[in-house]
């Protein structure tokens, strides 16, 4: 077909991590390759994200760990995931190939100067009671990154939470450093480099803008043609092959031609309150803590060119709490931690506990969406005492001193009552319920066995809890007055519904063959692993190793 404005070999729609892995492979096979992104930032949600990447089997855990395994991987995946008509996202052959291809994705960046490195020893899968699950850790990340070697992109790449040199896990460890003399000096050592940087000139960054940053700094010394505020309108066909695609760059509309094919990794629509109300009701726009730009575009253009849509009820839940300044919030109040740590319960508005409050985000989102279906529990109340409140912060603020935050109290989002019961008359509950629920959990905690939901029982909901906390860091009782409650919502970071893909990525129409030259990873598509999040960066892991895999199919590599 003739007329195209520019021809490129690879054309990349939106700027996440597996787009940029994606033009990295085409670069080093001497290909051309374009990244068009929709907005003036490049890095998508993964830029936004805590960046870290699920990759069993990778050269770090098995360097420390030898009994780390691809069987095991998959023993793990097959137990959690399982395959069901529910869920065609995921079945055998892409798990398989997200095992196989995810380490060498992971040992193709390290080679092009993407600093990587194993988040922490000890991360363990969300779900490590099954069957090949990890107690210690299958996650990796980037190295905290100097953003003034970006020159002038620096302004250009999507903003990060954490802009400090350090390690995730550090960052997260250091909430505890008031109990631990050690954690006191690893915050001192975060405080000297973030010193040391202003004074030398240096801009850090960690988690997903870090790894961001290593990857633009790379797709560019490479060669790769990124552009910003370059939204793409329809994808091109000639007869049954996609060929091209027509966006706006610089003011103007362009066709671009695709020698080898197109990636569509443009996010989801965790923005879109129309798309949301059709598949994922109950659910808010404005909790999410996607970039603004993720609004289903490409979903809706892909079905239009034949592709398949699965899985749009899900989403990768990150529950939260709003807070007065909630609105202005960079990233949403996390409430993971806020029920995770030892003494807090969540209740639904009748009362009752409803879920295990620790595991994995996504679980416990979804399991909050289907209890609202029955019992209202949007929002739900997170109930914690004076101990709990002078030990841990709520939303990033101390609660437990005689001074509140500025706007807790005064809005009515921070409830204190000096009784169980005059607490539960604050968020409308049944003093009577709410009392026995307060008494079950404290009978539960002196057991040492939680009987209703097995919180403590998972490696992981002890990592969320407090490692200092003895005898098991899930666990603690609710009795020291006065009591406090906060509202707990199904926030997210992001969706995790889209097209269905194959193997190799490539974007499959409703008989199951490949549309040529249509090739999908990320949140764009129906997730590999169904409805469930296996362990931390089970989002961004398959969008750069579904990027990896496209683009060496594309290249015949």
């Amino acid at each position: 077909m003739q007329g195209f404005d520019e021809t490129f070999d690879w054309v990349v729609i939106g700027s996440g991590s597996g787009s940029m892995c994606s033009a990295l492979v085409m670069r080093r096979a001497g290909k051309s390759a374009v990244i068009l992104e929709k907005t003036g930032l490049v890095g998508g949600t993964t830029a936004k994200s805590g960046g870290m990447m699920w990759i069993p089997n990778n050269r770090f855990i098995r360097a420390a760990e030898p009994a780390e395994s691809a069987e095991k991987a998959m023993q793990y995946l097959d137990a959690v995931c399982g395959d069901s008509p529910d869920t065609p996202g995921t079945n055998r052959e892409n798990r398989q190939a997200y095992v196989d291809e995810a380490p060498r994705m992971l040992d193709f960046i390290i080679e092009q100067g993407v600093e990587m490195e194993r988040a922490t020893t000890y991360w363990p899968d969300y779900y490590d009671e099954l069957p090949g699950g990890c107690k210690t850790s299958r996650v990796v990340g980037a190295r905290y990154f100097n953003l003034k070697e970006l020159g002038a992109w620096e302004k250009r790449l999507q903003p990060g939470f954490l802009p400090f040199p350090s390690k995730l896990d550090d960052g997260m460890r250091v909430a505890f450093r008031n109990k631990s003399w050690r954690l006191r000096l690893l915050f001192a050592k975060i405080a000297f480099r973030v010193v040391l940087a202003r004074v030398t000139g240096k801009s850090y960054t960690t988690a997903g803008a870090a790894l961001q940053g290593r990857m633009l700094k790379a797709a560019l010394a490479a060669g790769v043609d990124i552009r910003t505020d370059s939204p793409v309108r329809e994808l091109i066909l000639d007869a049954d092959r996609v060929v091209g695609v027509v966006a706006e760059c610089g003011g103007r509309r362009v066709r671009i031609g695709a020698n080898l094919g197109v990636l569509v990794n443009a996010g989801g629509f965790a923005r879109n309150q129309q798309m949301r109300d059709k598949f994922m009701p109950g659910t808010r726009a404005d909790w999410s803590n996607v970039p603004e730009g993720d609004t289903g575009d490409m979903h809706i253009e892909l079905e239009r060119r034949g592709a398949v849509l699965a899985q749009m009820d899900q989403m990768v839940g990150f529950q939260t709490t709003i807070t007065p300044n909630f609105a202005k919030e960079f990233v949403k109040p996390p409430g993971q931690s806020l029920t995770g740590r030892p003494g807090a319960i969540l209740v639904d508005q009748s009362g009752v506990r409803y879920l295990n409050e620790g595991g994995s985000y996504e679980l416990y989102c979804e399991t909050m969406l289907k209890r609202n279906r029955t019992v209202p529990a949007i929002p739900s109340w997170a109930i914690f005492d004076q101990r709990y409140a002078e030990d841990y912060q709520v939303a990033g603020q101390w609660v437990g001193k005689a001074r509140k935050p500025e706007g807790f109290l005064e809005s009515g989002y921070l409830k204190i009552a000096q009784s169980i019961e005059e607490l539960a008359r604050l968020v409308g509950v049944d003093p009577a319920t709410l009392a026995a629920t307060v008494k079950r959990w404290n009978g539960f905690v002196e057991k040492g066995v939680d009987e209703d939901f097995g919180r403590g029982v998972r490696e992981y909901d002890k990592w969320l809890g407090d490692p200092f906390w003895a005898p098991n860091p899930a666990l603690g009782k609710i009795e020291k007055a006065p009591f406090y409650a906060v509202n707990i919502v199904p926030s997210d970071v992001g969706t995790y519904g889209g097209v269905l893909i194959d193997s190799k990525a490539r974007v499959k129409k409703a008989n199951g063959e490949p549309i040529k030259g249509l090739y999908a990873c990320g949140v764009t598509t129906a997730s590999i692993f169904g409805g469930v999040y296996p362990g931390a960066g089970a989002s961004v892991g398959p969008s750069m190793t579904f990027g990896y895999i496209a683009a060496k199919h594309a290249a015949a590599l």
